[in-house]
């Protein structure tokens, strides 16, 4: 068993109230340390939600993929840093400034990580938004911009870990959506791999949602995961 793989598993709460991220939050307890907040639930319960968590012990990844001119960006950082949560995304098709302005702001307690790709998109998405380049050339792209003005975190495809992990070497944090343990439903990933496989690619962090807030019994599909990203740790 490695020591610490439980503690790079990250739960999305992807829910509308407090209510039902909380409930989940408590069939969880003693399972895993992180919870992953995004933009519908930080809308619905802002900073109270995010103290709560703090106060049972848990780690914060605030995913709100900010992208906006380099001042507003920089201020939205500065804020998220005060709140003391542990991860902030930003997306790097922000541009070179915007990315500059927010690692700056990060300063040197929060990571902040640069997004590439969502994971609902392939090429025909892409083409629609008049990006010619595959996902996995756009993901390269887009994270060695975010690498040349400062951030050394990315959220990509477990399709693109193996990669970024080639080009960049260990330190970056890769945190990666897209996980889907075998037979589970794919919902709207397009881009997706195992637990094990995103591991060994060589993934900072997993970020699981729907395999593990609609399973029946939340905490034990949590525990499974875990199970799977240490054997592929130990092969690895």
């Amino acid at each position: 068993m490695i020591e610490g793989v439980s503690d790079r598993l990250i739960v999305a709460l992807d829910f509308p109230d407090a209510r039902a991220a909380l409930a989940l939050v408590d069939r969880l307890e003693g399972a895993v340390s992180w919870f992953k907040v995004g933009l519908e639930l930080y809308i619905a319960e802002g900073n109270a939600l995010i103290s709560e968590l703090q106060r049972r012990g848990f780690s914060v990844f605030l995913d709100l993929k900010l992208h906006d001119i380099p001042n507003t960006v920089a201020s939205a950082v500065r804020a998220a840093s005060r709140l003391g949560v542990k991860m902030l995304t930003v997306h790097a098709s922000g541009g070179p400034a915007m990315l500059a302005a927010a690692a700056e702001a990060a300063g040197t307690g929060l990571d902040l990580l640069a997004v590439t790709v969502l994971t609902s998109m392939d090429t025909i998405q892409l083409e629609a938004t008049g990006v010619p380049a595959n996902p996995a050339e756009q993901v390269e792209k887009l994270a060695t911009l975010a690498f040349a003005n400062g951030i050394r975190g990315f959220v990509c495809s477990p399709m693109e870990v193996a990669n970024l992990r080639s080009r960049f070497g260990p330190k970056p944090l890769l945190v990666t959506p897209g996980i889907r343990p075998d037979g589970s439903e794919p919902g709207d990933q397009r881009r997706m791999a195992t637990p094990a496989a995103a591991m060994t690619a060589g993934a900072s962090y997993l970020v699981v949602g729907r395999p593990i807030s609609r399973a029946a019994d939340p905490a034990a599909a949590a525990k499974s995961i875990v199970v799977e990203m240490q054997t592929a740790v130990v092969v690895g």
